[in-house]
């Protein structure tokens, strides 16, 4: 296993969440972490309970803005790239406008954009880890939009384990975990989520944590490429 101390680590889209618990890890093995996001708020909140991690705010559309960050690290050992950077829209395909639809994809081009400014500042021996989502490959009515991003970041990876070698590319594919991105449901939130995850084996929503210690395997295994880890308490079985 690759040790993290004194390894540059980037995590974008890293002030809440999964990338937030992924920051954290890194910081606690050793890893010196950048993390950073769209909201000035979440990153002040995040760089109070943190002070050993450096907390910024850019848009992963605004190529200037990755331009610099990288050139400000020199040298990266991991990218870690979690920023979702698109409105989702959860309705039928057919219901949904073009706009709609493409905006989702947003995603997929922000990602593109992090992988093109980061890597002429990465080692050879480096990594990058995409975050997905399971329903790239078991889609429930609505997520249409979702599930054809999650598919184009797991294509995405495997073509770049090849290209980019030896760095590696990977992916980790989340199901329904308990973030943020659920805040908007109040009060209600945990008792929603348990009650849409009763069906999978494991019969509960996950937890960031739980996803982040599957992307520090990506980066700490040195023989890990092309591969999408699921971390979604059994959602993918039938």
């Amino acid at each position: 296993m690759v040790s993290l101390v004194d390894r540059n680590v980037v995590v974008i889209g890293g002030t809440s969440g999964i990338g937030l618990a992924t920051a954290v890890m890194a910081k606690a093995q050793g890893a010196k972490v950048w993390a950073v996001g769209r909201s000035e708020d979440r990153a002040a909140a995040a760089a109070e309970g943190n002070p050993g991690i450096s907390f910024s705010t850019l848009d992963i559309h605004n190529l200037d803005a990755l331009t610099t960050l990288f050139e400000s690290i020199g040298i990266i050992h991991h990218v870690v790239a979690a920023a979702t950077g698109a409105n989702r829209t959860m309705a039928p395909f057919i219901e949904q406008t073009d706009e709609q639809f493409r905006e989702a994809f947003n995603k997929f081009w922000g990602y593109c954009n992090v992988i093109r400014k980061a890597s002429p500042y990465m080692t050879d021996d480096g990594s990058i880890t995409l975050l997905g989502g399971f329903p790239a490959r078991k889609c429930n009515p609505g997520m249409s939009a979702v599930s054809c991003v999650g598919n184009a970041v797991e294509g995405l990876s495997r073509a770049l384990a090849v290209e980019m070698a030896p760095r590696r590319v990977n992916v980790v594919a989340p199901g329904t975990i308990s973030t943020g991105m659920f805040d908007n449901l109040g009060d209600k939130k945990e008792e929603i989520l348990a009650k849409g995850t009763q069906h999978i084996p494991l019969k509960r929503p996950g937890q960031s944590e739980e996803v982040a210690s599957a992307v520090i395997l990506t980066l700490t295994n040195a023989y890990m490429t092309g591969t999408t880890i699921d971390i979604e308490g059994g959602a993918l079985l039938p």
